[in-house]
């Protein structure tokens, strides 16, 4: 079931804040990076080692084209979440969606998870396709 039926995105979004508050209170954010689709670019031509490609989109989306080695994990599961949370967190993450609104909110979430390497596109693909940057 989407997250976004009977006010689940709303709870999420509440969610989503509350944890970010408990977790800045107890000093276990770290700032995520956001790039630009050209410095994007220049970043996943040097990657650091180990790093994944998270596609947040649907499988619909991603089908119509992605980057070069992406994982597909669709933010509209219900399972999502838990998902996202089964994840190692000590891993570098690249994520991206379709305009950034998805990707913004689960870095939020990854944020919560105490992930500690995270990297978002800046306007997800919609920016990635702007700059004529190849995709898959």
């Amino acid at each position: 079931m989407p997250l976004c039926h009977n006010g689940g995105m709303r709870k999420l979004t509440v969610f989503l804040a509350l944890m970010a508050l408990i977790a800045t209170a107890c000093g276990t954010t770290t700032e995520p990076t956001l790039l630009s689709a050209s410095h994007a670019a220049a970043f996943l031509q040097d990657a650091p080692e180990g790093l994944v490609v998270l596609d947040v989109r649907t499988p619909e989306e991603f089908t119509t084209g992605h980057l070069s080695d992406a994982v597909l994990l669709d933010f509209y599961e219900s399972d999502f979440a838990d998902s996202l949370a089964e994840l190692d967190r000590d891993t570098p993450y690249f994520v991206y969606c379709r305009s950034g609104n998805r990707s913004g909110q689960t870095i939020q979430l990854m944020q919560t998870l105490g992930f500690t390497n995270v990297t978002e596109l800046s306007g997800g693909i919609n920016e990635w396709n702007g700059a004529n940057l190849p995709l898959k």
